[in-house]
């Protein structure tokens, strides 16, 4: 039992490090040595629980970038209560919350897509899943918000989910390029008045 916890423990530890390590350097610019580094794991240790980059890249995703989004992206959407409000209050006033440090580096699932989507089947299934439960998520919202008559009825929930997805990553990769956030401030003028748009 004890063994196991260590086991457990290492792993999250590698996982811990590994997931900062490609947030702020990159996933192609970081090492398995840069993160043994950061560990101070031995090389049989590392190699006990990890046997490739990808291995740790997929580990990553799974655990800390889903864990990311569903918490703060998609759990939030199947709460009681209006639902266009509720979209106001996740893509609005969650773009607000976040920390100098998340801006200045972006959203980890928007890096990965952006540096490796397009490399690995396997990592384009586990990106594409957390998109796509977060789409899902959204548009059963949306619909919820059309029978509530929060929301206009002939308004493509399919369509609105995929905009507001898109929208919102791209303004999080935007922000990267400036030292303040008149480009959100900006951004956020221009999303409040789109979801006026759909608002009965």
């Amino acid at each position: 039992m004890q063994q196991e916890l260590k086991s457990d423990f290492t792993k999250q530890l590698i996982i811990d490090k590994a997931f900062s390590l490609f947030y702020e350097n990159g996933f192609k610019s970081t090492s398995i040595d840069a993160i043994m580094r950061e560990t101070s794991l031995s090389k049989g240790a590392f190699y006990h629980h990890y046997k490739s980059k990808k291995d740790i890249g997929l580990e990553v995703i799974s655990l800390k970038v889903e864990k990311r989004v569903v918490e703060g992206m998609i759990l939030p959407l199947m709460k009681k209560g209006n639902a266009y409000d509720i979209i106001v209050k996740v893509f609005i006033n969650r773009l607000k919350e976040f920390s100098f440090y998340d801006k200045q580096h972006g959203c980890p699932m928007n890096n990965l897509i952006n540096e490796i989507g397009n490399t690995e089947a396997v990592y384009q299934k586990a990106l594409r899943n957390i998109i796509e439960q977060w789409k899902y998520a959204l548009e059963q919202l949306i619909e919820r918000g059309k029978y509530e008559n929060s929301i206009k009825k002939e308004v493509s929930s399919k369509a609105v989910a995929i905009y507001l997805i898109s929208a919102f990553e791209g303004i999080r990769g935007i922000r990267k390029l400036y030292d303040n956030d008149v480009v959100i401030e900006d951004f956020l003028s221009g999303l409040s008045s789109y979801l006026e748009q759909i608002r009965v």
